[in-house]
């Protein structure tokens, strides 16, 4: 039986942690900065911005954002902006990460979600460019794909790569 992520579960287990809230248009996290934090998204939403491209805007509670920079010990590659209030679990990420086994099954098998979407749209592309698709069809593709990342109604809260 695979695992699945159980949001509410997650975010009771962080119900302990303090709480930031931040105003429309604040930023959350800034692309090249290292904070060595761990935010969760309680409430609002937020747009996530990769060299100068909004990638995705995300208001589904339990979103974590901050976990790549930690795990790959570099800084943030996308900025976090909030586009209405909103409030989120803040955590020294090594810290939540290293001490609590949940929290961590939690990251781990959303990113294993995530990369096996990227996989599979990979493939997909591929295989338009080798059939020699228009580009117009290739590029209804990768509108797809950025659909699935701004998805604001997954229950099981993505995880930015940030």
């Amino acid at each position: 039986m695979p695992l699945v992520p159980d949001t509410a579960a997650f975010l009771k287990k962080l119900a302990d942690l303090p709480v930031t809230g931040y105003q429309a248009g604040e930023s959350v996290l800034a692309s090249g900065s290292k904070t060595g934090r761990l935010l969760v998204l309680l409430s609002g939403s937020v747009e996530v911005v990769k060299d100068g491209v909004q990638i995705a805007k995300v208001s589904a509670p339990g979103t974590v954002f901050g976990e790549l920079a930690v795990l790959l010990d570099q800084a943030h590659s996308a900025d976090v902006r909030t586009l209405g209030e909103s409030d989120f679990y803040v955590a020294n990420a090594e810290t939540l990460l290293a001490y609590d086994p949940a929290v961590t099954l939690y990251v781990a098998a959303i990113l294993a979600r995530r990369l096996d979407s990227a996989n599979h749209a990979v493939v997909e592309v591929r295989r338009q460019l080798q059939g020699g698709e228009p580009r117009s069809v290739i590029g209804k593709t990768l509108e797809k794909m950025e659909k699935l990342l701004s998805s604001s109604g997954d229950s099981t809260g993505w995880l930015w790569l940030i």
